[in-house]
Formats: C-alpha cells, sequence, structure tokens
C-alpha cells in the first residue's frame, strides 16, 4: 500500500436505502414503475460510489438491470450497495435490491445490477484518483475479480461489435429477417 491515496475497506462505504413504494411510483399494471426502481439504483450507487471516493461521482454504464420479481404497492424496498471494485478514476458499485412486505414480513430479491461511476473534481470537472479498495474476505475478492471479468467482457464485445458493424450491409444481412417477426416493406428504390 505504497500509493499516496488511503485504501479502505468495503464496509466503509456500503450503503443501503430504504424506501416505501407509494402509489405515485406505480405504473399502469399497479406494479412500481422500472424507472422508479432504475432512480433509487443510481441514487444509491452514487452515495456509495462518493462515500469511497470523497468526491462527486457520476454514472458511466449500468450494466444490465434485470428485474426478477414486481414491486407492490405498499412494500419497503431496500437497495444494498457496495464498492466491487475500483481502477484509477472508477468504481463499480453491486447493487442489490430487494422488497419486504411489511405485513407478511416477506423479502423476495428483485433486482441486481452493477453500476460503474467515475469520481470527478467538483471545481475543474477533471477525472480524478480513487482510493485503493482492501479486500477482506472471499465474497470480497470473488466480486473484485468478477468485475475485472465483466470489464474485459465488455471490451471484447464492444470490439467485435464494431468489427461486425463495419462489415454489415443491409444486402448481406436480410436472411436474418427471414422467420423473424417482421414484415419487409422496402420499394426497390428504399434498398
Amino acid at each position: 500500500m505504497t500509493d499516496e491515496q488511503p485504501y479502505y475497506r468495503v464496509k466503509y462505504s456500503q450503503t443501503t436505502i430504504t424506501e416505501l413504494m407509494v402509489p405515485s411510483y406505480a405504473n399502469f399494471g399497479g406494479k412500481i414503475h422500472g424507472g422508479a426502481l432504475l432512480s433509487l439504483m443510481d441514487k444509491v450507487a452514487y452515495a456509495c460510489a462518493s462515500r469511497h471516493a470523497g468526491s462527486y461521482c457520476v454514472t458511466v454504464s449500468v450494466d444490465e438491470v434485470n428485474f426478477l420479481a414486481p414491486v407492490e404497492v405498499g412494500e419497503l424496498v431496500s437497495l444494498h450497495a457496495s464498492v466491487n471494485y475500483v481502477g484509477n478514476t472508477s468504481l463499480v458499485i453491486g447493487i442489490r435490491v430487494e422488497s419486504e412486505n411489511v405485513k407478511t414480513r416477506k423479502i423476495k430479491h428483485t433486482n441486481t445490477s452493477y453500476v460503474t461511476m467515475v469520481a470527478k473534481d467538483e471545481k475543474t470537472n477533471e477525472l480524478k484518483k480513487v482510493p485503493g479498495l482492501i479486500l477482506e474476505d472471499k465474497e470480497e475478492a470473488r466480486r473484485f475479480i468478477e468485475a475485472i471479468k465483466r470489464k474485459e467482457l465488455k471490451k471484447r464485445y464492444a470490439h467485435e461489435f464494431d468489427n461486425v458493424k463495419a462489415e454489415e450491409t443491409l444486402e448481406g444481412n436480410l436472411s436474418l429477417l427471414s422467420g423473424q417477426r417482421c414484415v419487409l416493406n422496402l420499394d426497390e428504390a428504399g434498398l
């Protein structure tokens, strides 16, 4: 630990936000709107990242948000966030969302997501180096390693997709539409 930046334990910045789901958060189906949950996820990611970094942080990306179970009006939603990975200026925040029926006390896991944040200097708006992370158990080490692997996969996917896009032509890929639920209705001038 010879870096000029300090190193903090994962526990130092772990953050939980709990909020009652009110009718104004409901969608047309009577369940809590996904956008309301995404907003809360961004909020808890900011709080966790800023606590660790000791500075203003902004969201760079949200990795895969799966809605595993619906959230009902009247339930308490708890969003548990922790720093899973740190780079030089970036942090990956792992978020687990759980909802609790306050009457039955039944808790269900509704979402898991990973949010990448970067620290910024509020005056200059330049990227700011973040403190290192002290991994104290196998679970914390596993999460850090998984974040590294997700980062590598994202880079490979972006590179491969860029190559595929460069090679793509509409005419060369029309066969992909066969058997799909679409109708191609282009006139001859449209091709």
